[in-house]
């Protein structure tokens, strides 16, 4: 098959997307495929370019992938970067090659990747794509809106309070929660923007550091407790890993030292997926959610679902090795066969 694996972007993952778009563009060319690793902002070139055989140069168009820094990317720089300087989200020739591929790969991070933006465009051009659809998406990105789902339906989740930049509670005492409490974008991944507040002098901190990134942030109870993130499939469970930083909690930079140091965050199979009961969003076919196991053991408090670039952590554990069917819009499904499970 010919194969685009979008990544880049304007998030501040998008650094961590490239290194994802990496792994998965080598695991699809070991099986066989034609794939191009492209930069759904930056593009192909600065000028129109004839794509009829782009796919007999795939080397040469991907992006080359480096090691990710251990901050978040200047966007502004990325976008002053870009050749044509246009207003259009999508770089020069992204469309058309997208248009050409057999399949689009959402190797996409954060914003437009995982919110639904780029999904319903695809729709509407009649791209088809590798995960969750844009409702699916824009329900599972935006935490406030999934943390009503998960109440409305049952599912234990963290208290907790959403605030928009211009009414912010500057005063702790008069949000309603306690200490220790987390404060976090609504929006945002990689735990960019997360603070873990355990006095009220953090806290003013924490909502500076929040609304740096994002004009609506979320302020839950801190649950105290293992972490383990669960891939669902189509509403099947995939094996359960527990996630154990050496130092701190699971931040950005905890979460990519992985490509450095080996030993500074370490991932298990904790449990086994057979028994546990997994209910989510019919939107969301393909997603991943993280959870807490609180100490001592009370219930399982689920702190977030997201869709397809959720599985971040699988490509960096299985190497995708765990992972044959895909769902994809346009088609019933996509197989990627892997001879060496």
């Amino acid at each position: 098959m010919d194969i685009v694996v979008l990544a880049g972007g304007l998030s501040t993952e998008r650094d961590v997307s490239f290194v994802t778009g990496n792994m998965v563009s080598k695991a699809l060319r070991k099986n066989g495929h034609r794939v191009i690793l492209l930069d759904v902002f930056m593009g192909y070139s600065d000028k129109k370019e004839d794509i009829s055989d782009i796919f007999e140069h795939t080397e040469e168009v991907s992006v080359q992938v480096e090691e990710i820094p251990t901050v978040a990317p200047d966007l502004a720089a990325v976008k002053a970067s870009r050749a044509d300087q246009s207003d259009n989200f999508f770089g020069p020739n992204v469309i058309e090659i997208c248009q050409k591929a057999d399949v689009v790969f959402m190797a996409l991070h954060g914003e437009n990747g995982e919110n639904g933006k780029i999904q319903a465009a695809f729709d509407l051009f009649g791209i088809r794509y590798t995960g969750t659809g844009y409702l699916g998406s824009a329900l599972a990105m935006d935490k406030n809106i999934a943390k009503q789902f998960f109440v409305a339906n049952g599912i234990p989740t963290p208290g907790g309070i959403r605030m928009k930049r211009g009414e912010q509670i500057r005063e702790f005492s008069k949000t309603g929660l306690n200490l220790p409490c987390v404060v976090k974008p609504c929006c945002g991944g990689s735990s960019i923007g997360v603070s873990i507040v355990r006095t009220v002098e953090e806290y003013e901190e924490a909502l500076e550091e929040a609304f740096r990134w994002e004009e609506e942030i979320l302020i839950e109870d801190y649950i105290e407790g293992r972490e383990f993130s669960v891939g669902v499939l189509e509403g099947k469970a995939l094996p359960i890993i527990e996630i154990a930083p050496v130092e701190g909690f699971y931040d950005y930079k905890n979460k990519y030292k992985l490509f450095y140091n080996k030993t500074q965050t370490s991932y298990s199979l904790s449990l086994s997926a057979g028994s546990l009961s997994i209910r989510t969003l019919p939107a969301l076919p393909l997603s991943a959610l993280s959870l807490f196991l609180p100490t001592p053991i009370i219930t399982i408090a689920l702190t977030a679902p997201v869709c397809l670039i959720g599985f971040c952590f699988f490509f960096q554990f299985f190497g995708l090795a765990g992972l044959r069917f895909f769902p994809f819009h346009g088609h019933p499904r996509m197989v990627f066969h892997n001879r060496n499970l």
